[in-house]
């Protein structure tokens, strides 16, 4: 929690979006798990890359037992794929 990492995203057009309410929700039940910040951790319009709503880089369910987003952690998991950040999310997972 509160650690930035540095993951590729591959997408074009794709962000994410749900209403005023969802969104109020997910933030209040915790589900709202990644967004897009600056190097710095500093989450702005600036370090957006498609305009999803409040950053929102990855959600999960209410169980917190399934997760969903848009970065993909797998294509930097190791220093041969450009660095190794992703590795901590997967390591992450594990842990919990």
């Amino acid at each position: 929690k509160g650690q930035v990492i540095n993951v590729p995203i591959a997408h074009h057009d794709g962000n994410y979006f749900a209403s005023d309410e969802t969104l109020r929700a997910m933030e209040g039940n915790g589900q709202i798990v990644f967004r897009y910040c600056t190097k710095e951790g500093t989450v702005s319009e600036e370090a957006n890359p498609n305009g999803s709503k409040l950053n929102i880089a990855g959600i999960c369910n209410e169980k917190k037992n399934v997760l969903g987003m848009m970065p993909h952690p797998e294509r930097h998991a190791e220093p041969l794929l450009g660095g190794n950040d992703g590795a901590l999310l997967f390591k992450s997972l594990l842990a919990a």
